[in-house]
């Protein structure tokens, strides 16, 4: 079965990492910066997470149920016991839940992004083979550059005078304006000629 992708907005949203090691920590990175509020509980944790003041770390194990309390659940521990009872607690309170390198333990996995700017690229394998969804993203992270992010910032622009002077920013031509000279006449430092096209 095929995985359904989506970018989720977790501004301000609980959740809850179970684990406190280097994975975690990366994990933790990367909801910091979707700006979730979030709760690591691990007995012991690396010094990114225990000294991160934008973090609330419990020094304890997991209790049963707990997942139940918040948006979206990642467990980051070497305990497959801790993992499958996240994952049942998860299921029986409808709350997602990734575990890591353990996808028999996943409502959801992790794509690999590339991120420039407003742009976001995820590779995914549903699971299968995030190596290679990484050597994939490394593939892309050479196509895609800032020019590709500031030509988003240029259209983003455009489209809102567009809204502004026609009520609507759904106008024919768009598809005809977006291509590879576009993208290079902002890497060049050519915006105007980039708006004026």
């Amino acid at each position: 079965m095929s995985g359904y992708p989506v970018f989720l907005d977790l501004a301000g949203e609980r959740v809850l990492v179970v684990g406190g090691g280097a994975v975690a920590a990366r994990k933790v990175a990367g909801l910091l910066r979707a700006g979730a509020a979030v709760t690591v509980v691990a007995p012991d944790a690396v010094a990114e997470l225990a000294e991160d003041p934008d973090v609330r770390w419990h020094r304890r194990q997991y209790r049963r149920g707990e997942a139940a309390s918040y948006r979206l659940v990642f467990t980051a521990t070497d305990d497959p016991d801790v993992n499958r009872q996240v994952a049942r607690d998860g299921r029986a309170a409808n709350v997602f839940v990734n575990s890591a390198d353990d996808p028999a333990n996943c409502s959801f996995t992790l794509p690999a992004v590339v991120d420039r700017g407003d742009i976001q690229v995820a590779v995914g394998t549903n699971g299968r083979s995030p190596g290679f969804a990484r050597w994939l993203r490394q593939r892309l992270e050479h196509t895609i550059t800032d020019a590709h992010a500031d030509t988003v910032t240029l259209l983003a622009e455009l489209r809102a005078e567009a809204r502004a002077e026609f009520g609507t920013s759904e106008l024919p031509g768009w598809a005809e304006a977006i291509d590879d000279e576009l993208v290079a006449a902002v890497a060049a430092g050519e915006r105007q000629a980039a708006a004026d096209r």
